[in-house]
C-alpha cells in the first residue's frame, strides 16, 4: 500500500475565493447578477471567486449584507490577508492583531497611518511587471486591512516614533500629501496612541536604516521586529527583546514630547498648505 500524502492546504484566500461562490450559488444568482446586484465588475468578482485578488475589507462587507451571512466574509479575509505576506511575517501579524501595547519606530509614514492613496503610491514604486496594478492593490487592501487593529476593541495603547524624513518627503500628488499629513495630525490626537517625532536635530541615531516594532500581549510577553535593508527579522528571546526595548527607549529619549510633536505635524501641514496657495 502506497504511503498517504497529505494534500496541499488551502489558502486562506482560496478559501475565501470558494465561501464566496457557494454563497452566490447557493442564493442562485449568477456572477452577472451579482454585479448588476452590487455594482462590483462580473471580472473582479469571477477573481475574487477563483482566489486570483484580495478585495478591500468593505468588500466583503458588503457581500456579507448582501448574502445576510453576519460577518462570514469579513473573518474570511481576515485570514486571506496574511497570504499577501512571507511567512515569518505572517507569525508578526499574528502577534500583532492581539497586542494590546504597540511601540513602533519607523524612518517613513508607517504603513498604519498611511492614507489609501499614499500607500498606492509607495507601494506603487517599486512595480514594473505587467500584472503589477493587481500586486499594488492586494498590497494596499492588506495595507489598509491591518490599520483596523487600531480600532478593535479594546483598543491598543500604541507609540510611534516618527523620523523627521517621513514629513519631509512629500508624496507626488499634493493632494495625496495633503490628506496624508492631516491623517498622522489626527492620529496625534487620538486617545490611545501617542505619536512623537524624532527631528533632525537630534542628529545620528542607531536606526536610522530600519524600523523596530515591540508587541506586548496580555500575558505581559513580549516580541520585537525588526525591517531594513531588504530583510526582516522577528525577536523572541527574551534578552534580545529587552536589548531592543532599551535601543527604543533611547529614541525616544531623543524624541519631542507628544504634544511638541503634534506642533510640528501641524507646521509642516500648514507650510504645505501655503505652499499649495503660493506655489
Amino acid at each position: 500500500m502506497g504511503e498517504k500524502v497529505d494534500a496541499e492546504p488551502v489558502s486562506g484566500r482560496a478559501m475565501l475565493g470558494q465561501t464566496l461562490r457557494v454563497l452566490r450559488e447557493k442564493a442562485g444568482k449568477s456572477l452577472g447578477q451579482l454585479a448588476d446586484d452590487t455594482g462590483y465588475e462580473k471580472s473582479y468578482l469571477s477573481r475574487l471567486e477563483s482566489g486570483q485578488r484580495l478585495s478591500k475589507v468593505t468588500v466583503m462587507e458588503d457581500l456579507d449584507g448582501y448574502y445576510g451571512a453576519g460577518d462570514l466574509l469579513v473573518r474570511h479575509w481576515r485570514a486571506a490577508r496574511l497570504d499577501a505576506f512571507h511567512d515569518q511575517y505572517k507569525r508578526f501579524m499574528e502577534l500583532e492583531a492581539t497586542a494590546r501595547i504597540m511601540w513602533l519606530f519607523t524612518p517613513g509614514v508607517p504603513g498604519l497611518l498611511q492614507t489609501e492613496d499614499f500607500a498606492r503610491e509607495v507601494l506603487s514604486g517599486a512595480q514594473t511587471t505587467a500584472d503589477g496594478d493587481d500586486w499594488v492593490e492586494e498590497q494596499v487592501a492588506a495595507r489598509m486591512g491591518r490599520q483596523y487593529l487600531l480600532r478593535r476593541q479594546p483598543q491598543p495603547d500604541v507609540r510611534i516614533i516618527l523620523d523627521e524624513t517621513a514629513l519631509r518627503r512629500p508624496a507626488a500628488s499634493h493632494q495625496t500629501w495633503l490628506d496624508q499629513l492631516v491623517r498622522l495630525e489626527e492620529a496625534a490626537l487620538e486617545h490611545n496612541m501617542a505619536l512623537q517625532v524624532l527631528p533632525f536635530s537630534a542628529g545620528v541615531h542607531h536606526h536610522m536604516t530600519g524600523s523596530l516594532t515591540l508587541l506586548w500581549q496580555r500575558d505581559a510577553s513580549a516580541v520585537a521586529y525588526k525591517e531594513g535593508n531588504e530583510c526582516s527579522r522577528l525577536i523572541e528571546d527574551p534578552d534580545e527583546v529587552l536589548r531592543e526595548r532599551l535601543s527604543y527607549d533611547r529614541l525616544r529619549d531623543l524624541a519631542l514630547p507628544p504634544s511638541d510633536s503634534l506642533t510640528f505635524i501641524s507646521a509642516v501641514l500648514k507650510e504645505h498648505r501655503h505652499h499649495e496657495a503660493h506655489p
